[in-house]
């Protein structure tokens, strides 16, 4: 398929890379083909392109790459509306928000994108009693996972 988005120009995107969304993501619920665009420059962020419209496109990225605690609970419901035979083939994806100030740069916790690879099947979840929020800041966030420096003190015993 060839896709033209507003961001990359014509792409030409296989088939078998079109992302169905059995529940589309919140405020763009007409739009429900996307493919997953990787940059080399951009990595671990990718896109995810509507092939609806060349101008939807949102950055997503693996929630554990920055946030190594993240668990979501997903009920069997949810997973069966994916089709889903092995939970390994489940990719979660989070979608960032990048304002003009990179100190605010967040990701959306509570609406994690679920995506089967076997069949690209997708659907964004609304974490409810959930201790995640909308805004998560992704700079704040690596800072607190950076490993401490050991005191000089420390070191000089060992």
């Amino acid at each position: 398929m060839i896709l033209n988005s507003s961001r990359f120009g014509q792409l030409e995107v296989p088939e078998d890379k079109i992302i169905t969304m059995e529940r589309p993501i919140l405020g763009f619920e007409a739009f429900h083909h996307f493919c997953l665009i990787e940059i080399e420059e951009l990595k671990p962020f990718r896109w995810l392109q509507s092939t609806e419209d060349p101008a939807v496109a949102f950055l997503v990225v693996n929630p554990v790459l920055i946030f190594s605690g993240y668990r979501i609970e997903v009920n069997s419901n949810e997973i069966a509306e994916l089709k889903v035979n092995r939970v390994e083939s489940v990719e979660t994806y989070v979608v960032v928000t990048t304002p003009p100030d990179p100190q605010k740069m967040s990701v959306n916790l509570q609406g994690p994108i679920l995506i089967n690879t076997e069949n690209n099947l997708a659907k964004q979840l609304v974490l409810v009693n959930s201790r995640y929020k909308v805004k998560h800041l992704i700079l704040q966030a690596l800072e607190e996972q950076e490993p401490q420096a050991v005191p000089e003190e420390e070191l000089a015993g060992v």
